[in-house]
């Protein structure tokens, strides 16, 4: 009787937290996770491209740079950024210090998707577009990326899947994101059980949404690829 009569305030206490925590994931949540993926995207392709074709010098230096991320969790790297850049006089504010972080990470790991996807196009593609008397870079551009591109797609849809669930860690840097926000309803209310699984499936719901999005963009590239083949 006791555990019936407690369940409805639960239940409004869901209720009421549902609209906070989603108001925090649409102001924070999803513009960090997309501005992070954006610039780290961007990163990751200058990264894998110096890593294929720059001097042997500025290729270590990417390789570094992508071992060093890779070999150091996201959590550690989060806290040199905010807590412990001040002690050289750096003092960043919680969202660039976040969006920083999460930059550096995305642009290491997908760096090596976009490098691995780039080596899979055959050869063959390069040397017809070296007859047709293009340059290195406009062989890259116009054709070898279009098909990197379809080779690409899973991994990167994959990885921006992670970066959404990946920042609750910006909670430890007080940003105000999903989690944050759970935390704080959870200090006032004393139930950090109901919220922390309201804040789960909050993140479960922008992954189902992402995950959808993300199969209708794979069976698009897969029509593209069958469609260029039979033009072919």
């Amino acid at each position: 009787m006791n555990d019936m009569a407690t369940t409805p305030a639960w239940w409004q206490l869901m209720l009421d937290a549902f609209w906070p925590l989603l108001k925090a994931g649409l102001q924070f949540t999803v513009p960090l996770a997309l501005l992070s993926f954006a610039a780290g995207l961007v990163l990751a392709f200058a990264v894998a491209v110096l890593r294929l074709f720059a001097p042997r010098p500025i290729a270590l230096l990417m390789r570094f740079y992508v071992w060093l991320i890779r070999g150091t969790p996201l959590l550690v790297q989060l806290f040199i950024i905010f807590y412990g850049l001040p002690n050289v006089g750096i003092v960043l504010d919680p969202m660039p210090a976040a969006l920083i972080g999460f930059t550096l990470n995305v642009g290491a790991y997908n760096s090596e998707v976009i490098r691995a996807a780039i080596e899979a196009v055959p050869r063959g593609q390069w040397e017809a577009a070296y007859s047709l008397n293009m340059t290195r870079a406009q062989a890259l551009v116009r054709s070898i990326l279009p098909q990197a591109a379809r080779v690409a797609v899973p991994p990167l849809s994959n990885s921006f899947i992670s970066l959404v669930k990946d920042t609750s860690l910006a909670a430890v840097l007080t940003v105000p994101e999903i989690f944050q926000a759970a935390q704080r309803i959870a200090a006032v209310t004393y139930e950090p059980l109901i919220l922390y699984i309201e804040a789960a499936l909050i993140y479960l719901l922008f992954s189902s949404v992402l995950s959808a999005l993300q199969t209708r963009l794979e069976r698009h590239f897969g029509q593209h690829a069958v469609f260029t083949q039979a033009q072919r």
